[in-house]
């Protein structure tokens, strides 16, 4: 999928089940038309807008009718609250939807709209949970099945539940894979809006506040109008006002009423649980085994002496079928391969910095993908061949090459000098907004550039000869999936957060700061990823935040996860090391970790250029400084 919008005008928001009322932003505005734009810059196949008419009597008929408009008519701006001329009160819902197409065999234009009325923009992969035939879209299939929810709400009356239906929360809770939806159930006059448990599709909202009535969803924030944006700053001394911040995951219902506002409509927000009990066993994090014992270790311990242990290998098998579902050719659009030549077409890419995460994804998509098809690997460099990143890269393709040596793989270099990037930070800022610091902005520039894929490819690459060949030629990766190793740290104890915490509060306290990690992994990692990714016409696929990968891992015990008495390189995500292991990868299974920002040295870059020196960054701790105006990025 590609990315969706709602606004939502003239309709009065009141709330009985969020914690704390939406903190007052600058109030901005944004027509369809910079909603649009915004996502139109994702380069989809396709994009649409349907505008819902809501409209009641004042002359005390709290009935409310519904009309649509069609895609070209929809109008620029939005609808002013009040009446009409016919004397009735009318609010308007626009849907928006861009589309990147990766299943199905028709081409398919969003918003859908159903006979009933009901309307969809969903940006998504249904890759579990709903039996789908394989040549089927995932979206359309949706629509059909929402549309035979009950439409009495959250709580089905009996009569519902003896009919054997299900309300849109069930239907929502029972997908495996990422989604973010929006959806009107016309019957009910309720919207239904929100994101997968993980987070791992991008979602903005704008509440409406006092000062600014209007409701706004979006993939990603549009540019903020040159005007407004400098009223703001003179005001406030501020480049980014804090206008949008990340749907919480969750479900969510509007229910509109014609009855309950003098003049207006309006519309009660309720927050739904999921009502999938393994789905809400996984978000609590709990684990079962968390402190071992001497006997415990001891047991553990032998087990390792002499083969891996069991751990490993269940793993193994559940992220090969992750990868397997991720990466499956009925998920790819299929006017994409007919349109393009089979030696040609590389349906798969992989973010890749050599290190263990995408090692393990590479040996596994081989494993899954037909022999026929290349593989990228998107390798992004601010030092040129000197960067870490680059330098285990070129290491991972020879061992790739060795374990695989019938796959045509393919590295793609993507060098970039950040003094050179004046017009591409400033676009990236808006994708990683709300986001603001400079660990977000260098960590979103990295991931963007590499996405896009437009690189150099080395003579052996080319050729498949041996690397004595230096030469290197243009190359720009047309794969649309790209695999992202997201998750793997938190899981898995690989950040030095972790073995901070396991020095201060032993098991307990690394166990605790791995669930904080994965239950505020869609608010500092997921949303802002998914952007900058999605902004190239790419869709990100997070193989270790597949469900039945997280379920695995939080039935192991913690101690056969990682070992941080151990050194780096070794005791950290020690049994993703073991998978590596088992899949051949001995030398990547002994690499320390490296965030993206520091592989590539984008962040070292950063710290020249916005405080002299990395010394001075460091003192600064100028990963978590906020970005402003006299920053020598604007």
């Amino acid at each position: 999928m590609c990315g969706i919008a709602l606004i939502v005008s003239a309709i009065r928001i009141t709330s009985s089940s969020l914690t704390s009322p939406p903190p007052a932003t600058e109030k901005l505005s944004f027509s369809v038309d910079d909603v649009k734009e915004a996502l139109r810059r994702r380069g989809p196949d396709s994009l649409g807008v349907k505008k819902v008419s809501l409209q009641r009597s004042v002359l005390g008929r709290n009935h409310i009718s519904s009309s649509f408009i069609a895609a070209g008519d929809e109008g620029h701006g939005f609808c002013s609250q009040g009446n009409d001329d016919n004397g009735e009160c009318t609010a308007q819902l626009h849907f928006i939807g861009a589309t990147l197409q990766l299943r199905g065999s028709n081409p398919l234009v969003q918003p859908l709209v159903d006979a009933s009325g009901n309307v969809l923009v969903y940006n998504g992969e249904i890759f579990g949970g709903l039996d789908i035939a394989s040549d089927c879209n995932d979206a359309e299939f949706l629509l059909q099945t929402l549309g035979r929810c009950c439409s009495c709400g959250y709580c089905a009356t009996a009569q519902c539940a003896r009919s054997g239906k299900s309300t849109v929360p069930d239907v929502l809770s029972t997908i495996k894979g990422p989604w973010a939806i929006i959806y009107w159930q016309d019957s009910s006059r309720t919207l239904w809006f929100g994101r997968d448990a993980f987070g791992r599709r991008s979602l903005l909202v704008h509440w409406p506040t006092q000062d600014d009535s209007t409701f706004l969803l979006s993939s990603v924030s549009p540019i903020f109008p040159t005007e407004q944006t400098s009223e703001y700053e003179t005001h406030n001394g501020l480049s980014c006002p804090s206008y949008w911040e990340e749907l919480p995951c969750g479900i969510y219902s509007l229910d509109v009423d014609g009855s309950k506002s003098n003049g207006h409509m309006a519309g009660e927000l309720k927050l739904h649980e999921y009502t999938n009990s393994m789905l809400k066993e996984l978000i609590k994090w709990e684990r079962t085994s968390i402190e071992p014992n001497s006997e415990d270790l001891q047991i553990y311990k032998c087990s390792t002496q002499s083969t891996i242990p069991v751990p490993a290998h269940v793993l193994l098998n559940a992220l090969h079928e992750s990868v397997l579902r991720r990466t499956s050719m009925y998920t790819i659009y299929q006017a994409a391969i007919s349109s393009t030549k089979e030696e040609n077409f590389v349906p798969v890419a992989i973010l890749f910095s050599g290190g263990l995460d995408s090692m393990i994804l590479a040996a596994l998509l081989d494993q899954c993908l037909d022999q026929s098809y290349q593989i990228d690997l998107l390798n992004v460099s601010f030092d040129g061949q000197f960067a870490p990143d680059r330098i285990s890269a070129k290491a991972g393709l020879k061992e790739l090459k060795r374990v695989a040596p019938s796959r045509r793989w393919r590295l793609v270099e993507i060098d970039s000098e950040l003094s050179d990037l004046v017009f591409e930070t400033s676009h990236v800022m808006s994708l990683i907004n709300p986001a603001n610091t400079y660990m977000d902005l260098n960590i979103g520039i990295a991931l963007w550039l590499a996405a896009g894929g437009d690189g150099w490819v080395s003579g052996a690459n080319i050729d498949d000869n041996d690397d004595e060949n230096p030469a290197r030629a243009k190359y720009k990766s047309s794969a649309r999936i790209l695999l992202v190793g997201s998750g793997a740290d938190e899981q898995c104890a690989g950040y030095g957060r972790h073995r901070t915490s396991y020095s201060r509060g032993s098991w307990l306290g690394l166990h605790e700061e791995m669930k904080l990690d994965m239950q505020r992994i869609w608010k500092r990692n997921l949303g802002r990823d998914d952007r900058c990714i999605a902004d190239n016409g790419k869709e990100a696929r997070f193989p270790f935040l597949d469900e039945d990968v997280i379920r695995v891992l939080l039935n192991f015990p913690l101690w056969e996860i990682a070992n941080l008495d151990q050194p780096s390189g070794i005791g950290d995500k020690r049994i993703l090391r073991e998978v590596a292991a088992l899949l051949g990868l001995n030398e990547a299974a002994i690499l320390p970790k490296r965030a993206i920002q520091f592989g590539s040295r984008i962040a070292r870059e950063s710290n020249r250029k916005n405080f002299g020196s990395n010394r001075a960054a460091n003192q600064a701790s100028a990963g978590s400084v906020r970005i402003d105006k006299r920053s020598n990025y604007s």
